[in-house]
């Protein structure tokens, strides 16, 4: 039986966030649109965010605040108005819904089909994209989506080899990845010895020094300082840089779990395998290659999962060098 995954502490924060926003509204009930008021809201409104993402992603979080607010002032508008007398004021949610709608719609709008910002978490695509980046992704490179189900309505561009894309993680809820596009539907993928063979093409790839970078690991691991090879590799016309660590080999077979259509790929050993990409669907790989978890060991990506293709690093906090760079 499948082990039920236990609520994260941003639903027990949310929720207390709630009782809290709901306690500052009731107490400034006398004194409308008042400082109490407005951080009772705010708390409350960030409470269901916390509470409501347990379940779905903010895109669906959003649309849900849109339908809410828009509902609240259509309710206004022909049910409560025509029997409220000109000179009262009304209720003080009509006010802050009417405050928050366009906002909200404007925010989803551009979020479920034209850009959305998203922060690298991990070193997997170093050395182009570290720790920390954020980056903007553009929503409609590869069609205009329809936000719930993510299948596309108006097709624009094809994936293509070299692409760094953001999608939905298969294996984990409401968490989305980062790779470059390696394998399109039909492809033959070959990874031996660290180098790629793409439908019997083998890429070039021109050493250019090395890169040094420390990541922490869970306990026991701690803190790894990493010196690794670099390399640009030629990925058939897209030249971009990779980077290998010689302590590891090509992939541990080990770790590979069941995935659909896993009978298209033949796992020798280590250090070579193979994979053909189904229709429909592509072969991810991080630049990091010993440092990624990515189709080689959780399979195929499909097409319906693809969020967006990412452009450019706004910026990163912990390095201003890293502002408005294009991927």
């Amino acid at each position: 039986m499948e082990q039920a995954q236990s609520l994260s502490k941003w639903f027990y924060l949310g929720g207390l966030a709630i009782v809290v926003g709901v306690i500052m509204v009731i107490l400034a009930r006398g004194k409308s649109k008042s400082k109490l008021m407005e951080n009772g809201y705010f708390i409350f409104i960030l409470g269901m965010v916390g509470v409501i993402s347990e379940w779905t992603d903010f895109a669906t979080v959003l649309f849900i605040f849109v339908i809410v607010s828009g509902a609240i002032l259509l309710i206004n508008r022909f049910i409560l108005l025509p029997r409220r007398l000109a000179e009262v004021s009304p209720p003080h949610y009509v006010h802050y819904a009417r405050e928050f709608f366009p906002v909200v719609l404007a925010v989803w709008v551009l979020r479920a089909f034209l850009f959305e910002a998203y922060q690298i978490p991990s070193s997997s695509m170093r050395p182009g994209l570290t720790i920390g980046d954020f980056i903007l992704v553009s929503k409609f490179s590869y069609g205009i989506r329809e936000p719930f189900t993510n299948q596309v309505i108006i097709p624009v561009n094809q994936l293509q080899h070299g692409d760094v894309v953001v999608f939905k993680d298969q294996q984990v809820r409401n968490r989305d990845l980062i790779k470059r596009v390696i394998g399109v539907q039909g492809d033959k993928i070959v990874y031996k010895n660290k180098r790629l063979t793409i439908n019997g093409i083998a890429l070039s790839y021109v050493p250019t020094g090395t890169y040094q970078y420390s990541d922490t690991f869970p306990a026991p691991v701690g803190t790894i300082d990493f010196n690794t090879d670099k390399y640009e590799e030629d990925l058939l016309g897209v030249k971009h840089s990779i980077i290998t660590w010689n302590q590891v080999p090509s992939l541990n077979v080990q770790s590979v779990i069941d995935f659909p259509h896993k009978q298209n790929c033949d796992y020798v050993n280590d250090d070579e395998f193979s994979c053909t990409v189904p229709s429909g669907e592509y072969f991810m790989m991080g630049d990091n290659r010993d440092n990624s978890e990515d189709s080689r060991y959780w399979g195929f990506v499909p097409n319906q999962a693809v969020l967006g293709k990412a452009v450019y690093v706004i910026f990163n906090l912990h390095d201003f060098k890293r502002f408005w760079q294009k991927i």
